[in-house]
């Protein structure tokens, strides 16, 4: 019997009423293991109720019983971390130790929202003008949505709820309709901590859902992670809509080797980077800069490392990439390797013809490898989203600079170098919101906001970290006179002398 994923609203499972479902695969075999319930509009709307009606005590609530819910919450997801990755590798693909890295990750976003209380402090001013302070405090915004993609489908949910929870909001999630049950697990784990029924809910569907939750009156903000034209189409329409948003896009993260590099540091880093969750990953690094005449030592130490990747399913421990999420994003991956050497690419690894024995069906790719790449590829123009590298040739450090700030994007970068003063060149002069000096994936830890420049962030505020608090409350200055209490009139006695 085919597995049904339902709703979550208002504290406990809601059966789809929609009448509409979608087909959730195991990405190692091709077959559809699972149904996920689409949302119709009337059920968005139950789901904002839920959580509006929720608010009304959850935003009155104290951050101490808010933070104790949390901790019990982190305990219970830290118990089941290994069911959830389970849960992940099952319908995204990845490998089980990729799994549990993404729910690592998310528990340093549920620690933040612990320590909460932090991030919330106000401000005061005393005696501004005779007898006159002023304060400041942050209050919660009300019902807040997160629209979220299939590649981390624990760990970016977990970048936006326990903030906007511990804040004080109301949360309704719309997750990925292709691995959605990781999802519906936290929210019975979050119940289970006692967070109370409304204040997370969680909605399955496509753009019907999408739209209801950028249109609706009563949700306040929204965060979204994805690509870069659903995160414009996702800015521009929930902004007409008089919301707050922040909607993180795409990326093509370069990472810079310096001929001074450690080029065995360098190509381990490239690899990892590169094909770590099968190249998934908005933080991955597609494009490799080779400064000077290092570029064919720095691809075959690449080459050497890449070829010994074990491709498998992500249940067996030996596996090291998993398969792609859907055999027609598998295809359109393959499609710019397949047109790469008509656009002048030198194709080192061709990963397309690869299968896996047993599960002939799976979306499977091998790696691939491009050298000598120009910039007018498409292979370089686009965010692949796959266990594609390139590799692109400069003379000179200004070169590279040139052409990695040319990007249209700006999420992540990184520099290989022993030469401090380039580092500290570079980490002020390229145009990215993320930077790794000998680092490949420069992911901020949980009290560093996360973020990108250009194309790859549409709003003004960053995810997670203080960006994150300052995204899901709205600051309120309060100006206050008191009169001096010997001024009381007649007949009222404070205990104080008078002064007249």
């Amino acid at each position: 019997m085919t597995k049904i994923v339902n709703h979550w609203i208002g504290g406990k499972t809601v059966e789809g009423a929609s009448g509409t479902h979608g087909p959730v695969t195991d990405p190692a075999t091709g077959e559809v293991t699972t149904k996920v319930a689409f949302a119709s509009v009337d059920e968005v709307d139950a789901a904002v109720a839920a959580a509006k009606e929720a608010f009304t005590t959850w935003g009155q609530s104290s951050l101490a019983q808010r933070t104790s819910i949390l901790f019990k919450f982190r305990a219970l997801l830290d118990a089941h971390r290994d069911e959830i990755a389970e849960l992940i590798t099952a319908e995204h693909g990845k490998v089980h130790s990729d799994a549990l890295g993404e729910v690592a990750r998310g528990l340093e976003i549920v620690d933040l929202a612990c320590g909460i209380s932090v991030q919330l402090k106000g401000e005061l001013s005393t005696q501004v003008a005779s007898r006159v302070d002023v304060s400041s405090i942050r209050q919660p915004l009300g019902v807040v949505a997160g629209i979220t993609p299939f590649n981390f489908p624990a760990m970016v949910p977990m970048w936006m709820f326990p903030v906007a929870i511990a804040c004080g909001n109301t949360f309704v999630l719309k997750p990925s309709e292709k691995d959605p049950s990781a999802s519906v697990r936290i929210a019975e784990l979050l119940a289970e901590a006692g967070l109370p029924d409304g204040v997370f809910n969680v909605v399955h569907g496509d753009k019907v859902a999408v739209d209801r939750l950028l249109e609706h009156p009563d949700v306040k903000a929204v965060s979204f992670v994805g690509s870069t034209p659903i995160a414009r189409y996702i800015h521009t329409t929930a902004s007409a809509n008089g919301k707050r948003v922040q909607a993180l896009g795409g990326a093509k993260n370069h990472m810079l080797v310096l001929p001074d590099a450690d080029l065995d540091a360098a190509a381990d880093a490239a690899v990892s980077a590169a094909y770590g969750s099968a190249g998934e990953r908005c933080m991955a690094i597609s494009a490799v800069v080779a400064v000077g005449a290092i570029g064919d030592e720095l691809v075959e130490k690449i080459r050497e490392r890449a070829e010994k990747i074990k491709i498998g399913p992500g249940n067996d421990p030996t596996s090291e990439m998993g398969p792609l999420i859907t055999k027609v994003h598998r295809d359109k991956v393959a499609s710019y390797v397949e047109g790469a050497a008509a656009e002048g690419c030198e194709v080192v690894l061709d990963g397309t013809g690869h299968t896996v024995d047993g599960f002939e069906n799976g979306h499977w790719i091998g790696i691939s490898l491009l050298d000598k790449v120009p910039t007018s590829a498409k292979a370089y123009q686009d965010e692949i989203f796959g266990p594609v590298l390139c590799v692109l040739r400069t003379e000179t450090y200004e070169e590279a600079l040139d052409l990695i700030n040319a990007s249209p994007f700006g999420n992540g970068t990184a520099i290989f170098t022993r030469d401090g003063g380039a580092a500290r060149r570079f980490q002020l002069e390229v145009e990215a919101g993320m930077v790794g000096v000998n680092v490949p994936i420069p992911v901020p830890v949980g009290y560093h906001s996360f973020g990108g420049w250009k194309d790859s962030l549409f709003g003004d505020h960053h995810i997670y970290g203080n960006d994150g608090t300052h995204f899901y409350t709205r600051g309120k200055v309060v100006t206050t006179r008191w009169p001096d209490p010997a001024d009381a009139p007649a007949g009222v006695d404070l205990g104080f002398p008078r002064n007249h």
